[in-house]
């Protein structure tokens, strides 16, 4: 692997942990040490890092809270 793209793994531990899950990126990055753009935009969509990922995480978050409201609402009565 180039040392460039081991240097820029070592500063980010995240995307290292990635390529241990996705061991298929160490022969993308081997071949093609430029991928590695690539390789950040699936491994944001691995850790629920998109913008569509993080607006469903805060929906279901508020429909939780909802229900906690109406369950202390039906307690109140």
């Amino acid at each position: 692997m180039d040392p460039t793209v081991k240097q820029y793994l070592a500063e980010n531990p995240e995307l290292a942990e990635f390529i241990r899950y996705n061991p298929i990126w160490y022969r993308y990055l081997t071949r093609n040490p430029g991928e590695i753009e690539e390789m950040k935009k699936e491994a944001k969509v691995f850790y629920g890092k998109t913008f569509p990922q993080r607006i469903q995480s805060l929906n279901s978050q508020m429909q939780m809270i909802n229900m906690l409201i109406q369950v202390a609402k039906g307690m109140k009565d």
